[in-house]
């Protein structure tokens, strides 16, 4: 039997622990998630789907997998994917991530989390899982992501998620509110660098960082160390212009008086974005921590490559995996969908057709050989 299509997810998931009762089972716990996962490839967003694709695809997926007592009920998926260990599951997902994606030192991976707002089940008084999740923005890749326990929230699960990626070498950039000394000494501590949005959550620190740049911006920074870039952009109807300016000035740091305990902390950024419409001007101006260097052009495009997660990611997910509109709500079967669901866009995106994630899975369910080059072009 040529199990070639399905040797790499099937070496990674292939050991999961089996949570049903031993010696009543029909069906391999293996051939279940690699159906889910060509199911999902093809397009389908729920348990019944994932069935009505393995009834349609069942003498395809016979050459390549055992499937002893035929292809299993949309109860059954469910059923077992309510019980999967979700842990256990994300972590080899993260294994084989690892294991068959690089990930190029220098690279930014975006930190952010995000709400599976289909989960939520008001029937049953349970609340909307959250998700954080690690956005390898260059190469499009999903690299891990970790549930945040209801009585925990983004802070916390950051560093647990870091701590368990391969980033030695890469820039990791957050939003706001994860702008904390722990993630920053987290990831220094795994060898790679930050971007950090700073806001008004550490008040001090970012009032010190504004006053600093509103006399060295008084002086046209004259006398002052730093590092400028600017882009500018047009495009949708608007011009867009960005500023950045770097500042590395170890005794302007220490005159701040609150930027003790900030791991590796190099250098303060200050980014302006200025927006040209038809009708009006928009200005925002956002501050940064950062351990790299003052080269205020890679600095800007670490922000820039930050909303990839958001712009990419989590649009994805939402328009074209139906994700927030999902159904899938019982015990760990979302978690566990939504792993199924990073496996398929990891393939999807890293296979060189010229098309949308859209077409990509709308060809996979037309064209049995475009799913076979969709599991093996890794």
């Amino acid at each position: 039997m040529n199990k070639q299509p399905f040797a790499s997810l099937e070496a990674s998931f292939g050991d999961l622990p089996d949570p049903r009762v031993q010696g009543r089972c029909a069906h391999r716990l293996v051939d279940i998630i690699l159906i889910a996962v060509c199911a999902v490839l093809c397009g389908a967003e729920s348990w019944s789907e994932v069935e009505e694709f393995g009834q349609v695809k069942e003498s395809w997926l016979k050459e390549y997998l055992e499937l002893p007592n035929g292809i299993p009920s949309h109860d059954t998926f469910g059923r077992v994917f309510r019980l999967l260990d979700a842990s256990e599951f994300q972590r080899r997902f993260m294994g084989w991530v690892e294991q068959h994606f690089a990930v190029a030192r220098g690279q930014v991976i975006a930190v952010d989390g995000k709400t599976v707002r289909g989960s939520k089940d008001h029937f049953r008084g349970q609340e909307a899982i959250h998700l954080v999740s690690a956005w390898a923005s260059e190469t499009g890749l999903l690299l891990g992501q970790r549930r945040i326990d209801e009585k925990s929230n983004e802070i916390t699960a950051v560093p647990e998620l870091l701590q368990v990626l391969f980033i030695k070498g890469c820039i990791v950039t957050v939003d706001a509110l994860n702008c904390q000394k722990d993630i920053a000494r987290t990831v220094i501590e795994r060898e790679a660098d930050y971007v950090f949005a700073l806001k008004a959550n550490h008040p001090q620190l970012h009032q010190d960082v504004i006053e600093w740049f509103d006399w060295a911006r008084q002086r046209a920074f004259r006398d002052v160390p730093h590092d400028y870039h600017q882009t500018v952009n047009k495009g949708h109807g608007r011009l867009e212009i960005r500023r950045c300016w770097a500042i590395h000035d170890p005794l302007a740091l220490e005159s701040m008086g609150h930027y003790d305990g900030w791991a590796g902390l190099q250098t303060v950024v200050m980014v302006e974005r200025e927006r040209r419409f038809a009708d009006r001007n928009q200005t925002e101006t956002v501050y940064y921590l950062s351990s790299l260097p003052p080269h205020a052009q890679r600095i800007l495009a670490a922000t820039r490559a930050h909303w990839s997660v958001e712009n990419t990611l989590h649009w994805t997910l939402d328009v074209v995996f139906g994700e927030d509109a999902s159904r899938v709500r019982l015990d760990n079967a979302p978690e566990n969908f939504a792993v199924v669901r990073h496996v398929a866009l990891n393939l999807l995106k890293q296979h060189p057709a010229k098309l949308s994630l859209k077409r990509k899975r709308f060809r996979a369910a037309l064209d049995d050989m475009f799913l076979l080059e969709l599991l093996t072009h890794i």
